[in-house]
């Protein structure tokens, strides 16, 4: 069954909610975007002037004044803590005349408040933009800063990679070094952990007794899920250039007696092993349409009869619009792999079906990760 995204009206949620509402994440990036996709919609809309124009091009000024004020730690000290710009910028070691235009621009953005000459956190970024809160955005899969880094750099790079036809900042898990993964995976592994909390808390994991994470890189799903689930067996497969970062982040998490990690490529196999049930994350949307039958092919082969397949990530409705926010990261992902993801539904669909998969449902978890799930037949 196809379950379509929903609007809905959300209650401003307690300053301990841990999931972030849609309603702020539009609010924090994409308000003014929203904006302009509803006014294409007016036909009547005068063009005497250009600003629809100004408003495609200053949409993006609040979001990197955000992702500024998060990288210079700015909203953290200023959480309960009002100061003045010259405070600010002597407890962050910067020059006050290179701070100020941020400062000012962050309350432009409604993010910071301004009185007396003290600067301090409006509610949202309070609430969200603060690190080591149950509620930080660190865990969002297009909010997190790493990830807005790259699509915001990226953007530069649209129109070079669209004309030479390579990916200008081709990204290749097989190619980064230990360090170079470790590095990026310790910025992302709370996406995949809080993916992890939410899948298990959606559906009912409670009848499996073995999971493989396909993919698994860090292994931050499988190690909430084993968290949450401990009468799971968990095992994480990738390949051989990530498995030892894996190996290192399951030994800091204390799950190194409880999560097995095999090293195979799960595209060209052979994997083995059988289990209740598989998850890909972030997976699918990396691999070429040429070798995804092949991959879901070797899945097939190590799902139980009757076991189920989870995949969890990027996925575009079938009109290639909508979301805007799948929209926005396809056009990102040009910069960044050979063939751009996400994929559209329909394409999930096909591939499942060719691979032997049925009933397959579409739906999406609450930190905007959306869901395939599909059953192997008994």
């Amino acid at each position: 069954m196809f379950i379509k995204r929903k609007d809905e009206v959300f209650q401003e949620p307690p300053i301990n909610n841990y999931s972030v509402s849609k309603r702020i994440t539009v609010e924090l990036i994409t308000v003014l975007v929203i904006d302009i996709l509803s006014e294409v919609k007016i036909v009547t809309r005068d063009i005497s002037s250009p600003n629809y124009i100004k408003k495609i091009a200053f949409a993006v000024h609040p979001a990197l004044a955000m992702l500024a004020g998060i990288n210079l730690k700015v909203f953290s000290l200023l959480n309960d803590n009002p100061m003045d710009a010259q405070e600010i910028a002597g407890t962050l070691c910067v020059r006050q005349d290179k701070l100020e235009p941020l400062l000012y621009a962050l309350v432009t953005a409604k993010l910071l408040r301004l009185e007396d000459n003290l600067f301090s956190n409006g509610r949202e970024a309070s609430q969200f933009l603060v690190p080591n809160t149950s509620s930080y955005i660190g865990n969002h899969p297009f909010l997190n800063p790493l990830i807005m880094s790259w699509d915001f750099y990226g953007a530069l790079k649209i129109a070079d990679t669209i004309r030479t036809g390579i990916p200008a900042l081709k990204y290749d898990f097989a190619t980064k070094s230990e360090e170079e993964l470790k590095q990026d995976f310790q910025h992302t592994q709370p996406i995949a952990m809080r993916a992890g909390r939410e899948l298990v808390t959606k559906f009912d994991f409670s009848s499996y007794q073995t999971l493989v994470d396909v993919g698994g890189g860090p292994g931050g799903l499988s190690i909430a899920i084993t968290e949450l689930c401990p009468h799971i067996k968990v095992t994480v497969i990738d390949i051989a250039s990530v498995t030892p970062v894996t190996l290192w982040f399951i030994e800091q998490a204390g799950m190194s007696d409880r999560i097995q990690i095999v090293t195979a490529n799960a595209v060209t196999g052979p994997i083995t092993g059988q289990y209740d049930v598989v998850v890909l994350r972030a997976f699918i949307q990396v691999i070429s349409p040429l070798d995804i039958p092949q991959l879901l092919s070797n899945i097939y082969t190590i799902i139980k009869p009757g076991g189920m397949l989870y995949i969890l990530g990027h996925i575009l409705d079938d009109s290639h619009i909508s979301p805007p926010e799948e929209v926005w990261h396809k056009l990102g992902s040009i910069n960044y792999y050979d063939v751009p993801a996400p994929y559209t539904e329909k394409e999930h669909r096909e591939w499942l079906l060719k691979a032997g998969f049925a009933q397959i449902e579409r739906n999406f978890l609450l930190n905007d990760d959306r869901v395939i799930r599909a059953q192997k037949p008994l």
